[in-house]
C-alpha cells in the first residue's frame, strides 16, 4: 500500500497544479508555456516571495513540462496538507481509488502537448482568417517556418491545405508577410522533390521571381532563396525558370553593384548550381545563355568585389562554367578579361593572408582560385596550340 500511496501522492500534487493552472487560464484552457518563458519566470521567482511567485505563474500562463508543473506544485504546497492527503489516499476504497485514477487520466489527457500536424493546422487556420491581425499573421508564418523544417512535416503541409494558403500570402499587401511566406516555401522545398513539385504545380515560381525584383531587400532575398530551393536538382523547375527568363534575372542582379550584397551572393550561387546541374546532365543540350559573353562577363566581374564571400561564390560558378563544352576560352580571355581578374584576385588574397583571423578562409579561396586558373589554362591551351 505504501507504493500506491507514494504514487497517488505525486499524482495528487500534479492534480493540484493542474487545477491551479486551470484557474489561471479559465478563458483559454490548459496552456503550455515556452521553455524560455518558464526559465524567465523561474529566475524572477527566486528573488520574490511565494505570493509574488503565484503572480509570476499567472504572467507566464502555464508550465512547459510535467516536471515543471510538479516542481511548482510541491514548492507551493503545505507539507502538513500533503501528509494528510497521503493518509486520505490510504483510506480510499478500491472503487474510490479507481474513480480517482479515471479523473487523473482525464486531466493528464488534457495536458498532452499537440502534435506538429495539429500546430501546423492551427497556423494554417489562422492564415485563412481574413480578419487576423498583421502581428498574428506574422506569428503564424513564423510558427510554420519552424514546423516545416523536418521533411515529414514539410510533406504534410500540402495535405493540410497549407501550401495554397502560404502561396496566397505572396500576394499580401504587407512586404513582411510576403517575405515570411517566401521563406516558408523555401524552407519546405529545400532538398524535397515532393514539395518542390507541389509548389511548382501551384504556380508559385513566377510569383517568387517577381518578388526577387522588389525594392525591399529582405523580400527580394527571401524570394530568391525560395526560387533556388524550388529548382535545385529539379529539371522541371529549372525549365520553368528559364522560360520565365531566369537567366536574365540573375544577370541583372550580378551586374548591378548597387543591389544588396546578399542578393548578389544568392544569384551567383544559384548560377553555379545551375551550371553544375548542366555538367551532370551532359546528354542534354547546353543552354545558349551559358555561353553569352555579357552573361559570362557579369560573373567574371564579381571576382573584383570587395566581398570575399561573393568572390568565392563567383569562383565556384566560373569553375563550372569553364567546364561546359559551349563556353569559349577566348571569350573568357579577350572579352571577359578572366586572366587579369584571376591575377588581381591572387594578389589581393596574398595581401589578406597576413591577417591571421581570416587566414584559413583566405587560403581556401586561393586554392579555389588556383583550380579555376588551371581549368582556364587547359581550356585556353586547346585553342591556342
Amino acid at each position: 500500500m505504501e507504493r500506491v500511496s507514494s504514487w497517488m501522492l505525486v499524482v495528487m500534487v500534479m492534480v493540484m497544479a493542474v487545477r491551479a493552472e486551470r484557474n489561471i487560464n479559465r478563458s483559454g484552457g490548459v496552456y503550455w508555456s515556452t521553455v524560455e518563458e518558464e526559465a524567465l519566470a523561474q529566475t524572477q521567482t527566486k528573488a520574490r516571495d511565494d505570493d509574488t511567485a503565484v503572480a509570476d505563474l499567472e504572467a507566464d500562463g502555464g508550465f512547459s513540462s510535467l516536471e515543471g508543473m510538479l516542481q511548482w506544485a510541491v514548492g507551493h504546497s503545505d507539507p502538513v496538507q500533503l501528509k494528510e492527503t497521503a493518509q486520505d489516499v490510504d483510506k480510499l476504497s478500491p472503487t474510490d481509488l479507481s474513480n480517482r485514477q479515471v479523473e487523473i487520466k482525464q486531466l493528464m489527457d488534457e495536458l498532452k502537448t499537440p502534435s506538429d500536424a495539429q500546430l501546423m493546422q492551427v497556423a494554417i487556420n489562422d492564415l485563412s482568417n481574413s480578419s487576423l491581425s498583421l502581428e498574428d499573421r506574422h506569428r503564424a508564418l513564423e510558427e510554420l517556418l519552424i514546423l516545416v523544417e523536418p521533411i515529414d512535416n514539410a510533406n504534410d503541409l500540402n495535405k493540410l491545405g497549407g501550401l495554397v494558403v502560404v502561396i496566397r500570402e505572396l500576394d499580401h499587401s504587407d512586404a513582411d508577410t510576403r517575405k515570411m511566406a517566401a521563406w516558408v516555401l523555401g524552407k519546405a522545398s529545400q532538398n524535397n522533390p515532393i514539395v518542390q513539385k507541389q509548389v511548382l504545380e501551384l504556380g508559385a515560381l513566377s510569383k517568387l521571381m517577381k518578388m526577387v525584383k522588389s525594392d525591399f531587400a529582405e523580400e527580394a532575398t527571401k524570394a530568391l532563396y525560395a526560387v533556388s530551393a524550388l529548382i535545385r536538382n529539379n529539371v522541371a523547375g529549372q525549365e520553368l525558370f528559364y522560360e520565365e527568363a531566369g537567366h536574365l534575372l540573375l544577370q541583372n542582379i550580378m551586374s548591378e553593384s548597387s543591389i544588396d550584397i546578399r542578393l548578389r551572393r544568392k544569384a551567383v550561387f544559384l548560377l553555379g548550381d545551375l551550371a553544375e546541374c548542366q555538367l551532370e546532365n551532359r546528354e542534354k543540350d547546353e543552354l545558349p545563355f551559358f555561353s553569352s559573353r555579357i552573361f559570362l562577363k557579369s560573373v567574371v566581374d564579381l571576382t573584383s568585389s570587395a566581398d570575399l564571400d561573393l568572390q568565392e561564390k563567383a569562383l565556384v560558378a566560373l569553375k563550372n562554367l569553364l567546364q561546359l563544352k559551349t563556353t569559349e576560352a577566348l571569350i573568357f580571355k579577350d572579352f571577359c578579361g578572366l586572366d587579369g581578374a584571376l591575377e588581381r584576385l591572387r594578389q589581393r588574397l596574398q595581401d589578406l593572408m597576413v591577417e591571421e583571423e581570416h587566414r584559413d578562409y583566405v587560403m581556401d579561396v586561393e586554392r579555389l582560385r588556383s583550380e579555376v586558373q588551371q581549368i582556364f589554362d587547359r581550356k585556353l591551351e586547346k585553342v591556342t596550340r
